[in-house]
């Protein structure tokens, strides 16, 4: 199979936040992109994206992330966005029961109007707010968000802390990696279609061939809790 993609040329890959409003959406997209953190950063209204480039496995991408409100009044300006999604992050902080138990309404949301197969795309759970973790402030367990993972058919879920970085960058590498697991199946599956050329300059669409299933499995994400005492962060 011949591989067309130039050694210099990065991948694009589109990845969607969704989760609660004020579990951290926001923070933990300009945490990664600008390494910055503003406690009192405001609720986003609508939806917003930045770019960020990130080398993953001696391979180069760039990620157009795309930060969505979460309250219910903005679905409707949301919702278009989903189409073209390669990669979809789905948050709950870890101080809110709540958000937790939202998880998957936002799941079936995002299912509902991208039409793809849920146990071959890349959905990642990632907790935020891990620095609350040790002034007793949890309210969600990682074995709770293990079971459902396992439950919902999602490979991985990481926590995070925007305030101290904690685990932000790798969140986003974990992502790339669970895409890649199931570009690599796309390709065999192509393969043994027929296809002898793949143009790799696109990102293989991982919503072609629905019905099918493979490689998505494990919990790939190692959940961690530390930090200090804070008080909770918008977004």
């Amino acid at each position: 199979m011949t591989n067309m993609r130039p050694p210099s040329k990065n991948v694009l890959l589109k990845v969607v936040i969704l989760g609660d409003g004020n579990v951290g959406k926001s923070c933990l997209m300009n945490r990664f992109v600008s390494n910055y953190f503003d406690a009192h950063s405001f609720h986003t209204i609508g939806v917003e994206f930045l770019n960020k480039d990130l080398q993953v496995d001696q391979e180069r991408y760039t990620l157009q992330i795309w930060d969505t409100a979460g309250q219910e009044r903005f679905r409707a300006l949301r919702t278009p966005f989903y189409r073209g999604t390669d990669i979809c992050l789905l948050t709950y902080a870890i101080d809110d029961r709540q958000s937790f138990k939202t998880l998957a309404s936002w799941r079936d949301e995002f299912l509902r109007y991208y039409d793809v197969n849920p146990e071959r795309f890349p959905f990642i759970v990632v907790g935020t707010k891990s620095d609350l973790a040790a002034t007793g402030h949890r309210q969600v367990t990682a074995e709770e968000v293990t079971h459902w993972c396992q439950e919902h058919h999602v490979a991985a879920f990481i926590e995070t802390s925007a305030k101290t970085s904690d685990n932000v960058p790798t969140a986003f590498a974990l992502a790339v990696q669970q895409w890649k697991k199931l570009e690599r199946c796309t390709e065999r599956e192509l393969r043994a279609q027929g296809h002898d050329t793949i143009d790799l300059m696109k990102s293989v669409n991982l919503s072609a061939n629905r019905n099918r299933f493979c490689c998505v499995g494990g919990n790939a994400g190692r959940p961690a809790a530390t930090g200090q005492d804070d008080d909770d962060y918008p977004n």
